[in-house]
């Protein structure tokens, strides 16, 4: 059977494309350092790993991650450094998301004059915030995170406490 690939016949081996036929299909795995700066720059502007690689031209997450765990051509210092700044740009979007008033307000019935709450945009709305406020606690705690206030502010006063045993004899 011919499927455009290969030549494949049942109990044969598929046979190699040669010439012109040879062109490049599927995403890219070999790491290159051009390749690696193109995902670090879409990190770095707040998109998730996920985001950039839905692109064709993109390699598959997984083989991203493992370039980071396996610090491929010291790639897990690029990467690191490109979330981080891609998790202050998401910190950005969280004022332009809340500030965002545009599709609270929708017309009832169609009249224009006649508007009431988009209960819906805003219940998204919050969503996306609560989400975002959640991630950033979590991969950004000294910047994001809730404080916790360990100093006792307070006097501490301590009190003697006695045990006097009374004989019934006395």
């Amino acid at each position: 059977m011919v499927d455009g690939c290969h030549n494949t016949t049942r109990g044969s081996a598929p046979a190699k494309r040669t010439g012109s036929a040879m062109a490049k299909r599927g995403r890219p795995t070999a790491f290159t350092k051009k390749l690696a700066g193109e995902i670090c720059a879409k990190l770095a502007d707040g998109e998730t790993l996920r985001e950039v690689c839905r692109a064709e031209d993109m390699p598959p997450e997984s083989t991203v991650r493992r370039w980071a765990l396996e610090d491929f051509n010291g790639f897990a210092a690029q990467y690191a450094r490109a979330r981080e700044i891609g998790y202050h740009a998401m910190a950005d979007e969280l004022v332009e998301i809340a500030d965002d008033g545009s599709n609270d307000w929708m017309a009832r019935n169609g009249d224009e004059d006649d508007r009431q709450i988009d209960g819906e945009h805003l219940g998204r709305s919050r969503l996306r915030v609560d989400t975002r406020k959640w991630l950033l606690s979590k991969a950004l705690p000294k910047v994001y995170g809730d404080k916790l206030d360990l100093n006792h502010g307070g006097e501490v006063k301590f009190a003697r406490i006695e045990r006097r045993i009374v004989s019934p004899d006395n």
